[in-house]
């Protein structure tokens, strides 16, 4: 009897053919070569919500905010009805490569359906604070910013559109108040920053400085320096750079290498004893590794890593805090925090910070810099009159990203932070806080006119 031979389809194919169909998309909105010469970068006002800690965008025409997600694959946005907004069909090819992007993994589908179901809509739109998602249907948004030239933003205001996502109206609720929905800043071909490049020809470039704006395209990015004449130096030049990994598991995140963690204060000195390759990303598990996140408030570590951390912390500050003797003592810490101290760290005069432990993220192969530092205000969090650690052991749900990192680094640790994607050299440069170079994202003149 002849032999049944079970055929098994090849899902190298359908990423092929995933590729070919969301490149086809993207060039829909793109332009041609003499189009594109001479495109300035642009640049659009970010703004901090106090009550979440997380960031938005103000881009959309409407001036509907949007969170700042840096690990989202595209723009989603509630909409109005049906009749008033046109969405691609379902069964066309440019919708069947969006939806091939499938949708983050255990997310909570808010309209109970998948992707490819019958009625359902092509995209998934994810909520990265409430883990949720739902199918959507495929439209393009109006957008609105202005050009920069590196040192101001240039009138008048630009019009352009991006695809995107119309989501449910429950799908935004966990999200800052008046956020509408999600600005994805990934590497994914439908990412804001990702379809501007393909639009104005400007590379795969952009920055972000955390509360103040956001810049797309390959631009000088001016600030404050002291004794430098005429007071402004571009800090693209100076910063340092850290290659960027790429999870498979999560092939939207930003991935830096760090092989240890250290704190230092004073004259004390402390490692973390980590595991051994406690830090590195697996690329054949897709686990593991450091990434950012905006979505998530404050850095999060894995057990294994966070309690080595926290015990170094705790030996730094003890020896620390006697050279000179501060009145610095641990107290008790209110949920979601571990570790808190009373007001009592001394301040210094320049810049105007507390003078407490440096936290050093120690940067592996390819790295321009030894450490990123993380200084007081890039983790310490007032809460009641007490200063807590904005960094935590995971949680009872897990990480809140795809992969299973080791950290993920968060939006306090990012903020006040020149951060510089080049993702043709598959780079990021990062500042550190700014305030120690007497600088900061508020004193660049971009929008001072």
């Amino acid at each position: 009897m002849d032999r049944i031979q079970k055929i098994t389809p090849n899902p190298k194919n359908y990423v092929v053919l995933h590729r070919l169909i969301v490149s086809s998309l993207v060039l829909l909105l793109s332009c041609t070569a003499t189009s594109c010469e001479q495109t300035p970068p642009l640049i659009s006002r970010l703004a901090k919500d106090l009550n979440t800690s997380l960031y938005t965008i103000t881009i959309k025409a409407d001036k509907s905010p949007l969170l700042l997600d840096i690990a989202g694959s595209l723009v989603w946005s509630t909409c109005p009805p049906p009749s008033a907004q046109s969405t691609v069909a379902c069964g066309s090819g440019k919708c069947g490569g969006v939806a091939s992007q499938q949708c983050p993994r255990n997310c909570l589908h808010v309209d109970g359906g998948q992707l490819g179901e019958s009625g359902s809509g092509c995209a998934c739109a994810s909520n990265p604070v409430s883990r949720q998602c739902s199918t959507a249907g495929l439209t393009s948004f109006a957008m609105s910013a202005n050009a920069t030239d590196g040192a101001m933003e240039l009138p008048p205001e630009e019009s352009f559109a991006v695809l995107g996502a119309c989501a449910p109206d429950s799908l935004p609720r966990s999200l800052p108040a008046g956020v509408t929905g999600v600005a994805g800043f990934s590497r994914r071909p439908l990412s804001l920053p990702s379809q501007l490049a393909a639009q104005r020809g400007f590379g795969g470039k952009f920055a972000l400085c955390l509360p103040v704006f956001a810049i797309f395209g390959d631009s000088p990015v001016n600030l404050t320096a002291p004794g430098q004449a005429p007071g402004y130096v571009d800090y693209t030049t100076v910063i340092p750079y850290t290659p960027l990994l790429t999870n498979p598991a999560n092939p939207a995140g930003y991935y830096i290498p760090v092989k240890g963690i250290s704190v230092s204060w004073h004259e004390a000195d402390a490692q973390a004893v980590l595991p051994s390759a406690a830090l590195e990303l697996d690329p054949g598990a897709g686990t593991g590794g450091v990434v950012l996140s905006t979505a998530t408030p404050y850095m999060i570590m894995r057990p294994d890593v966070y309690e080595p951390f926290a015990k170094a912390f705790d030996v730094a500050f003890t020896r620390g805090r006697n050279v000179p003797a501060t009145s610095v003592e641990r107290v008790p810490a209110p949920k979601p925090f571990e570790i808190c101290y009373n007001a009592g760290f001394m301040r210094l005069k320049r810049p105007s910070a507390y003078d407490v432990p440096r936290i050093q993220l120690e940067l592996g192969a390819g790295a321009t810099w030894k450490n990123w530092t993380l200084y007081g205000d890039n983790y310490l969090v007032k809460v009641d009159g007490a200063l807590c650690l904005g960094i935590l052991p995971t949680g009872p749900g897990g990480m809140p990203v795809d992969g299973e990192p080791a950290v993920v680094i968060g939006a306090k640790q990012l903020e006040n932070n020149l951060l510089v994607f080049d993702l043709e050299k598959q780079v990021l440069g990062f500042s550190m806080l700014l305030d120690f170079a007497l600088s900061s994202c508020t004193s660049s003149n971009f929008f001072r006119n």
